[in-house]
């Protein structure tokens, strides 16, 4: 008996596991049953089985000589069994149990018995061959038998989409010669005659063995040579088939053609790994990219916003006021277009920088790369810091300049009104003090010292009843020191020179009284009627001059209250007025009375009063002036408060817009909240429901623009407050900003929601479940969960975290996961983002070694050369540019080290 473990020592045996060896996987016997269409009580066809012993001798012999032998005749050479048991030995890799050394029958029939039985544990079933037949040399089923061992050791592991092995092998084909001209393989038999299937195989794996575009389809002998011999040279397959044999027949025989296919699969295996390597680092590379360019859009996007911020804050809290009512309201109208026009979109700048964060954040996520950190000052906390400190600024400075206005109006109003009473003042002391130094009464005889004294007595009367005036101016000078009026200087000037004016009539008045009183005594004789008139006319003049200067004097009022208030005074002082004319006339009749006695007495009086300037003709002129000034006072009156009942109106127009958008404002924003909580349907209808319910708040906006225009017309009237409502512009503003932010955001979460439920494979009725999951749980409907109830969530989807010491870990480790920041709560986000983790499989930094080590040969590094060849130019660039060299012991010129380049992409340490 030979023994061929000893007749062949050049073979090496042990447990090694070739690339079509003992494969596990499916049913042998079901894929037997479907596969195998030949009939087996029907005698083979000649031009069929003539196919089948030369491919299946040539595919037995392909692998016979790894073990340095080969048979001649299929049915002879495998009758004892011997090269059968070393034939699967060689394609399995495993160990059959050791021949039994003999050349009896007995013999031969246990070592195909045992060659059988390998067969039949690799889950084969054997129909209707026994180990008799084929030491008997039956052609039928020894082919039968090497087909069977074929289609398991061959054929049966390939697979593409799940389809079984035949169709498998069949699509694989379909998909590679699918590019070329004149090819269509429908089957294994006919759709091969021609020869250009062969040729189209090969060269879409090597196109310089082949120059496919000179092949004719009307010379396939010239086609399948060339295509037989091409693989033998080159591919190392032998030659399985003869050319005319597959020309010269109606159909070839399908078991010969799909065992002769077989080989070029696996031999062009090598390349399936690296396109598929190659397809795996393109996707993750171009997730890079993509992620890399969201990376550098939001910095610019934040530098942009932050250097806004940076410039427009300063300008906030510049409180340097200005000198004039003018240049304070134009700050006032910058600062309308600011709010109206510059800040708006910068509004939406942040939201949609907050919104693209997320959603850079959340495809990090989904493709195992690390978290993405903004440069230094870029967080989107420190824009959230920038824009609080921004819009402090902007409060305080809107408040400012509203003060400001009002300080200026009451500047101005009362440096007009201390012009008016100072020009009065000044006009009435012109004179005054060359009168006090005139030495008239040196000369005068005693009835004339006697009338100097009376007309000093009424000087000092008068003198008494301007000090109040002087008062009065010192008074206001003092209020526009105290509010820092801008022209102060000239006005304390003027004011200074009054007092001192008004210090020196008070020594000149009282040194003229001291001279009339030293002359006195020798004087008497005084005309008592001209006293009378005089100390009557005085005062009188005086009054009238008050009432005058009060009908003139300016006025400055905010409210309905206060202009009634001002026509009520009016009111009061015109009722004065009758007794105000019997006092002229009683004055007038003094006067009257003087001229009578002086006619009817023959008296020639010299001149005018002496005692007094205030003639009867000054007097009836001045109480003509205060007659004209007091319609001209009450249409003023009326002209005001027309004025602050046109104000009143803007008032309450503001208030009746403002009481309808704040509330609807703050009605939108509860809807949000419950709509976030309670979404029902798909995410998709949840997306349009949310996108629809944003376009309607939109569409609201011109009621805004409104309230706008109405609050514009309030504060250009100067209208500082509104009793009619609690809303003001600022808080319709903020409410408004964060109705727009809560919506983007809001519709934000759900697109994030669908991007993991796409990019994970999440099914919508998981995701529902999720969501209804959550909801149920979130008792108080504030989108988060604490940690007892996200626990008892976690429960109810079949989590064991009960409490125990191993359901205590398992709690903690997931916590640490949901809520890396310890805040105690976990968010709808989140909670989708652990689950897709949990139930989906994505790619990671292993997978991508694995693909460049295909790409590179089985090497630990990878060269530019290699990955310009394998990989499309621009990601191929993209590598190479950021590959670290390799430093290995095995390193060679221009190696790179694609281990490191691929744990960075997913954040880990090369360890």
């Amino acid at each position: 008996m030979v023994d061929y473990h000893a007749a062949n020592q050049s073979y090496q045996y042990g447990p090694t596991s070739a690339g079509n060896g003992a494969g596990g996987g499916g049913s042998m016997g079901d894929y037997m049953a479907q596969e195998d269409d030949w009939d087996r009580d029907l005698l083979l066809d000649p031009a069929w089985e003539k196919q089948q012993r030369k491919t299946f001798t040539a595919w037995c012999n392909s692998h016979l000589r790894k073990a340095g032998t080969q048979i001649e005749n299929i049915d002879e050479d495998f009758r004892d069994g011997l090269k059968l048991m070393l034939l699967l030995e060689v394609i399995s890799g495993e160990r059959l149990p050791k021949p039994e050394r003999g050349k009896m029958r007995v013999h031969k029939i246990n070592n195909v018995n045992k060659a059988l039985d390998f067969i039949a544990s690799k889950g084969v079933k054997l129909v209707s061959i026994g180990a008799e037949e084929i030491v008997d040399g039956n052609a039928k089923m020894t082919l039968g038998m090497i087909w069977t061992i074929i289609l398991r050791f061959a054929i049966q592991d390939i697979s593409v989409e799940e389809t079984s092995a035949k169709e498998g092998l069949l699509l694989w084909c379909q998909r590679k010669t699918a590019p070329y001209k004149n090819v269509n393989v429908q089957n294994f038999h006919i759709s091969w005659k021609d020869g250009l299937a062969f040729n189209a195989l090969i060269h879409r794996h090597r196109p310089e063995l082949i120059e496919y575009d000179k092949l004719r389809k009307d010379d396939p002998v010239t086609n399948l040579n060339n295509a037989f011999e091409v693989a033998e040279k080159y591919l190392d397959i032998p030659k399985m088939l003869d050319a005319e044999d597959i020309v010269g027949t109606l159909r070839p025989d399908e078991k010969a053609i799909m065992t002769y296919v077989s080989c070029f699969y696996h031999a062009f295996s090598g390349a399936q790994k690296a396109e598929t390597a190659a397809n795996r680092i393109c996707k993750v590379l171009a997730v890079n990219q993509e992620n890399e360019h969201l990376m550098e859009d939001y910095e610019k996007l934040a530098s942009d916003l932050l250097e806004w911020i940076r410039r427009t804050i300063p300008w906030l809290e510049d409180r340097v006021p200005q000198k004039t009512i003018q240049e304070m309201q134009q700050k006032l109208e910058d600062f309308r277009d600011y709010r109206r026009v510059h800040k708006p979109p910068k509004v939406q700048e942040k939201c949609q920088l907050e919104i693209n964060f997320n959603t850079l954040q959340t495809k990090l996520r989904l493709s195992n790369r690390p978290a993405f950190m903004p440069s230094e000052g870029k967080m989107v906390s420190d824009i959230n810091n920038g824009w609080q400190h921004l819009e402090q600024a902007e409060k305080g400075y809107e408040e400012w300049l509203l003060n400001e206005i009002r300080r200026l109006e009451r500047l101005d109003h009362l440096a007009e009104k201390f012009r008016q009473k100072a020009s009065i003042h000044e006009a009435w002391t012109d004179g005054k003090e060359a009168m006090l130094k005139h030495r008239d009464y040196e000369t005068a005889t005693l009835s004339d010292i006697k009338a100097l004294i009376r007309k000093h007595e009424a000087f000092e009367s008068d003198l008494a009843a301007h000090q109040d005036r002087v008062e009065q101016i010192a008074a206001i000078a003092q209020e526009l020191n105290e509010l820092d009026y801008y022209d102060s200087h000239n006005v304390n000037t003027r004011c200074q020179k009054i007092c001192d004016q008004w210090d020196a009539l008070g020594s000149l008045t009282h040194g003229r009284r001291e001279a009339l009183e030293k002359t006195e005594k020798q004087l008497e004789a005084i005309d008592q009627l001209h006293l009378e008139y005089a100390k009557r006319a005085a005062p009188f003049n005086n009054w009238m001059e008050s009432a005058m200067e009060d009908l003139q004097d300016m006025f400055i009022v905010h409210t309905i209250e206060e202009i009634e208030g001002l026509i009520s005074a009016h009111d009061q002082f015109k009722s004065t007025l009758p007794d105000a004319d019997r006092e002229r006339e009683a004055i007038l009749a003094i006067h009257k009375e003087a001229q009578r006695i002086a006619e009817s007495n023959h008296i020639k009086l010299s001149g005018s009063n002496p005692y007094t300037t205030v003639t009867p003709q000054i007097i009836n002129s001045k109480w003509e002036k205060v007659q004209q000034l007091v319609p001209k006072r009450d249409h003023a009156l009326l002209e005001e408060q027309s004025k602050q009942q046109s104000n009143e109106h803007l008032r309450r127009q503001f208030a009746s817009q403002a009481n309808v958008v704040g509330p609807w404002i703050q009605t939108k924003m509860e809807e949000i909240g419950r709509i976030s909580i309670e979404m029902n349907g798909t995410l998709e209808d949840q997306l349009s429901h949310l996108k629809q319910y944003e376009r309607s708040i939109v569409d609201y906006k011109p009621n805004l623009d409104l309230l706008e225009q109405q609050h514009q017309l309030i504060q250009e009237a100067l209208i500082f407050d509104n009793k009619h409502t609690n809303y003001t512009m600022e808080h319709i503003r903020v409410g408004w900003e964060q109705l727009l932010t809560t919506i983007a955001r809001t519709i934000n979460e759900v697109e994030n929601q669908i991007l993991t439920r796409d990019a994970k494979g999440i099914s919508q009725e998981q995701m529902q479940e999720f969501r209804a999951s959550f909801n149920h749980f979130d008792k108080d409907h504030g989108g988060a969960l604490g940690p007892e109830e996200f626990k008892a969530c976690l429960i109810s989807l079949g989590y064991d975290v009960e409490n125990d010491r191993q359901g205590d870990a398992e709690f903690n480790r997931i916590m640490s996961l949901v809520d890396p920041n310890h805040s105690g709560l976990v968010t709808f986000q989140a909670f989708i983002d652990f689950m897709s983790r949990e139930t989906t499989d994505t790619d990671t930094a292993d997978q991508v070694i694995a693909s460049f080590k295909v790409l590179a040969g089985d090497k630990n590094f990878i060269t530019a050369e290699e990955l310009r060849r394998e990989l499309p130019p621009d990601q191929a660039e993209y590598c190479i540019a950021r590959m670290a060299p390799y430093q290995g012991p095995d390193a060679v010129p221009g190696a790179l080290d694609y281990k490191s380049f691929s744990t960075a992409l997913y954040g880990e340490s090369d360890l």
